[in-house]
């Protein structure tokens, strides 16, 4: 869900900054858009994080000593 809803808002600022002129909004909707970038980007890596089986090829087991 986080990540439809941060795919969502990315579009929506994109489309924003395509017809904003406003030097002062413009910076407003980029650090927005920033931001759900960084949603998104973590979101995929928690969903990459949470899928992987251990023991897989691929993946990392630690170990206890």
């Amino acid at each position: 869900m986080d990540r439809f809803i941060a795919r969502a808002n990315i579009t929506h600022f994109q489309d924003l900054l395509a017809r904003e002129t406003n030097p002062e909004q413009r910076r407003v909707i980029e650090g927005l858009l920033a931001l759900e970038q960084k949603k998104l980007e973590m979101a995929e890596s928690q969903a990459r994080d949470q899928s992987r089986v251990p023991g897989e090829p691929g993946n990392v087991v630690k170990r206890s000593r």
